[in-house]
């Protein structure tokens, strides 16, 4: 009875250690190409792409409109918080503007840009 009782024991501490260990997003979460979407700005919905490189440790990127007319826009840092990743680009008009994004699935962010205007992305396959 013994070692029954010492095995369960030691199955669920193994359990319980693997559940807690996956509160965390993998390093490269992040990296890959993205669809930005930002809903409700005054010149109607915005579309972004972007494609996150890990480089010496950290994201780097720029954010293309996807249907090519407008140019690329340079990302000026990206910060990185467990779930969380805040893009940092520049523009002539406002200067430097955030778009905070939280990890919903293995697929979507959901977020705010200047926590004004409502942002989502999607993982592009």
């Amino acid at each position: 009875m013994k070692k029954v009782s010492l095995l369960l024991f030691v199955f669920l501490l193994g359990v319980s250690v693997k559940g807690f260990s996956q509160t965390t997003t993998p390093p490269d979460f992040f990296a890959g190409k993205w669809e930005i979407t930002i809903v409700g700005t005054p010149d109607g919905d915005a579309k972004m792409v972007t494609e996150l490189i890990r480089k010496d440790g950290k994201l780097t990127g720029e954010l293309k409109d996807p249907t090519g007319t407008k140019p690329a826009m340079p990302i000026t840092k990206i910060e990185e918080a467990g779930t969380k990743l805040t893009i940092y680009f520049d523009t002539a008009q406002a200067g430097e503007i955030p778009v905070e994004l939280t990890k919903v699935d293995d697929d979507h962010l959901k977020g705010s840009l200047m926590n004004m205007f409502d942002s989502t992305a999607i993982r592009v396959k």
